[in-house]
Parts: structure tokens; C-alpha cells; sequence
């Protein structure tokens, strides 16, 4: 484990009660795992901004599986993109909709155009691109 280095920090008090109730809200701890927590999003956010670095995340889309051929392309499309999938996941929501996850691993770049290709298909609905690390720089 990474050594602990304690320093302080400078903070308007209303904006500390607000994250202080935030803290509550989302079952911190404390102070301390939160701050550590907001650090990591901000530098996993950075290194998607790198654009030229391998990354991971998942791919989460809703769509319509009566859409005409919609499911023999967006299948189509992650053939293409093989190199980038790790797995996927198919769930039935009721008789329309479905939802697919697909963990990715690869370029920003190319994950990025994976994602644009997926979301851009007729018929689905709702796209989110959740980004992570591999862990390697935070």
C-alpha cells in the first residue's frame, strides 16, 4: 500500500456542509475517502482526454429489438470492433426493449468510434458510455 500523506485544505464552510451531507448521502466514511474518490474520477477523466492511451469501460445501450434489422447491426458493429470487447451481456426489459453491456478495453479513439457507431444506429434508444482505468496511473 502507497504511503498516506496528510495535508489541509481551505474550504468555504457553506460549500463544506454541502459536501458533508454529500459525504452522507453516498455512505463515506469520511472526508478523506470522498476527497480520494472525486481525485480519482478527475484523473481518469483526464486520461480519457488523453485520447492516446488503452483504457477500459462499458458500453450500456437500450434498445428496441423489434427495430428492423437493428439487432443484426449493432451485433454487425461488435464484430467489427472485436479486437475492443471483452464481453457482453443481453437483457431482456419486457416484449420491446433490451439492454446490452459491453465491457470494452482498448484506444480511446477507437473505443470512442465504437461507441459513436453503436449509439447512432436507428432504434436505439439511450447510450451510456461508462469510462474507467486500467489502474495503471491513479
Amino acid at each position: 500500500m502507497d504511503k498516506v500523506i496528510r495535508f489541509g485544505v481551505s474550504i468555504e464552510e457553506k460549500l463544506l456542509k454541502e459536501f458533508d451531507c454529500l459525504i452522507k448521502e453516498k455512505n463515506y466514511i469520511n472526508r478523506s475517502e470522498a476527497i480520494r474518490d472525486l481525485i480519482r474520477e478527475k484523473l481518469v477523466k483526464e486520461e480519457w482526454d488523453s485520447a492516446d492511451m488503452e483504457v477500459a469501460g462499458a458500453i450500456i445501450i437500450v434498445y428496441d429489438h423489434h427495430k428492423r434489422e437493428l439487432v443484426q447491426n449493432l451485433i454487425s458493429i461488435q464484430h467489427d470492433f472485436l479486437k475492443l470487447i471483452i464481453a457482453s451481456q443481453h437483457i431482456h426489459f419486457d416484449h420491446n426493449n433490451c439492454m446490452e453491456m459491453i465491457a470494452v478495453r482498448g484506444n480511446i479513439k477507437e473505443l470512442k468510434k465504437l461507441e459513436s457507431k453503436i449509439k447512432s444506429e436507428k432504434g436505439v434508444k439511450h447510450t451510456v458510455f461508462a469510462k474507467s482505468t486500467l489502474g495503471e496511473t491513479i
